[in-house]
């Protein structure tokens, strides 16, 4: 099984769902949050969906992120 992370991998829904201690319509909620912010793209592969993290849209969140970190001054 290959892992999804910040540096690549992919992952089934089922997978993904097995990492976390919550019901699988949890699990498909938050994929879909994810999916419709841009962060993960999904893969049909056959009859089952396989997840992958956008980098080039991780990567605006990071930087929009690293913005409140800044020293104000």
């Amino acid at each position: 099984m290959l892992t999804l992370h910040f540096e690549g991998g992919s992952m089934t829904a089922g997978a993904i769902a097995d990492v976390f201690d919550h019901a699988w319509p949890t699990t498909t909620r938050h994929i879909q949050v994810l999916e419709s912010a841009g962060l993960l793209i999904q893969e049909q592969r056959g009859r089952v969906r396989v997840y992958h993290i956008n980098h080039q849209r991780l990567e605006l969140v990071q930087d929009w992120l690293a913005w409140f970190s800044k020293d104000p001054h």
